[in-house]
């Protein structure tokens, strides 16, 4: 009776190694197919273009308090003939000199096919947000020439479809310079009342 029984653990327990060799070779195979597929395809990270800001407001109050209110456009381009993108999650946001100056704004997850083109107009904004005093003083120097710069940043997670096959989640930085006149209303379209939309068309920098 004991050596049945020994037998039958036995029995399990190769059946749970061959079980486990099994998933463990599908899964390398999955692997290895991904890997030569993105070997053989190469796909090419997306293009951005920032093309227009409309700002709404923008007032340096003191103490060093920064109101803003844009919204801006941009152009996505898939470049990949063979290699879609999801876009699971991108936020918009500007900062000066590295220092954030509004909110976070989520662009809806979206899908972008091959050769295809997208384009986004979030709003970005902040209120009476403290900046740092030497931040406010050379912000208030470029004010007073006229032109501002500012970077307009999206960050987020994305993914690639090749085929049925999708991979896991990559990082996507998104960095595009804005030199706005904000002393010249004339160097935009007056929209509205008072706001003024300003056309950029300045290539951004993306790392995946």
């Amino acid at each position: 009776m004991s050596k049945d029984c020994g037998n039958h653990g036995g029995g399990k327990e190769a059946a749970v190694r061959r079980i486990c060799a099994a998933v463990i070779a599908f899964i390398i195979i999955v692997l290895v197919t991904i890997f030569l597929v993105w070997v053989i395809l190469r796909p090419t990270k997306p293009r951005f273009v920032l093309q227009d800001a409309t700002v709404f407001a923008f007032n340096l109050s003191q103490p060093n308090l920064l109101t803003t209110n844009f919204q801006v456009t941009f152009a996505s381009r898939n470049p990949n003939s063979k290699i879609g993108i999801y876009y699971d999650r991108l936020h918009v946001y500007a900062t000066y000199r590295n220092q954030q100056i509004t909110l976070r704004t989520a662009i809806p997850p979206t899908y972008q096919g091959h050769k295809e083109d997208n384009i986004w107009s979030p709003f970005v904004y902040g209120t009476a947000v403290p900046i740092a005093p030497y931040n406010s003083v050379a912000l208030g120097d470029e004010q007073g020439r006229g032109f501002v710069g500012l970077m307009i940043r999206a960050d987020g997670r994305v993914r690639w479809k090749v085929g049925t096959l999708i991979t896991g989640k990559y990082h996507i930085h998104v960095r595009c310079p804005a030199y706005i006149n904000l002393g010249n209303k004339a160097a935009g379209v007056l929209v509205g009342d008072s706001a003024v939309k300003y056309t950029l068309v300045t290539k951004c920098s993306v790392n995946v």
